[in-house]
């Protein structure tokens, strides 16, 4: 009998963190800087753990490697996907991240193709997506020489928002922002500009510039295009599907019963509550939940008002 299999993961302190995760979701903050919630995470720099069934107290990414039926018998080394809430309180860094074959490489870990959807923003918040430069070697000089304003292609955001961060985009979060962010499995991170802040011990955080123009794209990264379909009960918008992941919003209204068309599927409640039922089973989920339907929950019902944002490989 097919169950979901419900989260809890660990939180990640960042210079540029902040204390809306605590705010807006109730998590239990260690402290008021918390930038990243690992919410849906294999990754061995945060993993979750299971919370409920058979597997309640082990780590997902144990899981993945003893039962790969639960994930459509995955031929993935590892977890491929991984999801977070990030609550940028200060700029990010400037930075971009390889592709599979770089990052295996170099880091022996794979590349980070990402994606944002933007949860809240406070009025003028922006982020930086893509950059100016015409060349390698313009790109160099511009950095070297600290043309930040000509370099960096600056974009004003809004709740609802959805950005796709293909490997080498030179992207930052900004200020006032709280994404959910969708990305493969990875965190290697290739800083490119820091706007000269220290650390609480008064020092500079490490630049990689080499790595950056190495791994960086040439001209202007495209954005994907959303598409909804709607019925009386649920909106399901498909914000973009590549070799990567396919990143879903589902707006319910009312009660729904769907049935599983991919090998497992990666949840979070953004807002509201509703009732999951699976095999006769009922599951309350709230603001703030995050769960796995593996691949022996063939089919589902859905019945309540929430938002939801749902991937998979």
């Amino acid at each position: 009998m097919g169950q979901p299999l419900f989260l809890q993961s660990v939180m990640q302190e960042k210079i540029w963190g902040g204390t809306r995760l605590k705010e807006l979701f109730g998590y239990a903050a260690p402290s008021d800087s918390i930038g990243e919630y690992w919410a849906i995470s294999a990754h061995p720099n945060g993993v979750s753990v299971i919370e409920n069934g058979p597997f309640a107290g082990q780590a997902l990414d144990k899981v993945y490697a003893e039962h790969r039926e639960l994930f459509g018998d995955s031929k993935d080394p590892v977890f491929p996907l991984l999801t977070k809430i990030l609550d940028a309180n200060d700029w990010l860094s400037v930075q971009v991240h390889p592709d599979d074959a770089y990052g295996l490489e170099h880091e022996g870990e794979l590349g980070k193709t990402e994606c944002w959807y933007v949860i809240a923003a406070d009025e003028g918040a922006e982020i930086v997506y893509g950059h100016r430069a015409r060349s390698k070697e313009e790109l160099r000089q511009m950095i070297e020489s600290g043309q930040w304003e000509d370099l960096l292609v600056r974009i004003p955001v809004k709740a609802g928002d959805f950005f796709y961060v293909p490997s080498g985009t030179m992207h930052a979060i900004g200020k006032g922002i709280l994404i959910l962010e969708t990305q493969q499995s990875s965190d290697t991170t290739y800083r490119v500009y820091d706007f000269d802040r220290q650390d609480a011990a008064g020092n500079l955080r490490d630049l990689h510039i080499d790595q950056s123009v190495d791994v960086m794209t040439i001209g202007q990264v495209a954005n994907s295009h959303p598409d909804t379909i709607e019925c009386s009960e649920v909106a399901v918008t498909t914000f973009v599907s590549n070799e990567f992941f396919t990143v879903y919003k589902w707006d319910l209204h009312g009660e729904i019963t769907m049935k599983r068309n991919a090998p497992y599927y990666l949840c979070s409640v953004l807002d509201g509550e509703a009732v999951l039922s699976v095999d006769e089973q009922q599951y309350p989920i709230e603001k703030g939940m995050h769960f796995i339907l593996p691949t022996d929950c063939d089919s589902w019902s859905l019945k309540g008002e929430a938002e939801l944002i749902v991937s998979h490989p």
